[in-house]
């Protein structure tokens, strides 16, 4: 790692650079004053999502999720859990497919949920498909070299 990290703020999408030995300690946003990590998946959309991908130092996870999908909703639960073990080292993501479908497209979505994982940009790793939070967690670590 590198001598500080860009952070994308999950409140209000500012980057911040954090001294990558302060990533555990709960660093706050310089320009909301709010925590850049709440365990919590930040919702992505049209609007937000290019910037945390392309402008995050550590890996993005992104749920391709929509409100219909019924083993997309018995998933969230778990995909919460994953933030909490895998923050501050990874950001996760959902990204509604039914608000954002020009997303869907571009990433040639094809089934739902599906986990895409980002880095430096781009996408890494894909997994279609409801999992466990420890599913989650060791599919992430894996494909992340965490």
């Amino acid at each position: 790692m590198s001598d500080s990290l860009h952070i994308v703020c999950q409140h209000c999408d500012a980057v911040n650079r954090v001294p990558a030995a302060k990533l555990g300690k709960h660093p706050t946003c310089g320009k909301c004053q709010q925590s850049l990590f709440t365990s919590h998946p930040v919702d992505l959309d049209n609007r937000n999502f290019d910037r945390h991908i392309a402008r995050s130092d550590i890996p993005v996870l992104v749920d391709f999720w929509a409100p219909w999908c019924g083993p997309c909703r018995m998933m969230a639960p778990a995909f919460v859990q994953a933030a909490t073990l895998l923050e501050p080292h990874m950001r996760l993501a959902k990204l509604n497919t039914e608000e954002s479908q020009e997303l869907g497209v571009r990433y040639n979505i094809r089934s739902i949920p599906t986990l895409a994982l980002f880095k430096g940009g781009r996408e890494i790793a894909r997994q279609a498909g409801a999992m466990d939070a420890s599913g989650i967690v060791q599919w992430a670590r894996s494909n992340s070299k965490m």
